[in-house]
């Protein structure tokens, strides 16, 4: 999932459960604009508060990361 897929996401699923942006920022412990940013994939977030916005929305980030070369010693 890229950041506009995962902001998409977000949106539809506060939606689905008739929260309003405000309500959802207070149960996250963030602030409105910090939602708002996040759910119209402007800037950049931690993975912190995803886990906490997508706590209260009931879904997990599950990312996989890959690395096309090989570490070596």
């Amino acid at each position: 999932m890229d950041n506009k897929q995962i902001a998409t996401f977000i949106k539809k699923r506060r939606k689905q459960l008739s929260l309003t942006q405000i309500e959802l920022a207070t149960l996250s412990n963030i602030s409105t604009r910090k939602l708002s940013d996040i759910e119209t994939a402007n800037g950049a977030t931690t993975i912190d508060i995803l886990n906490k916005v997508c706590d209260i929305l009931g879904v997990e980030i599950d990312l996989n990361i890959k690395s096309s070369n090989k570490l070596h010693d």
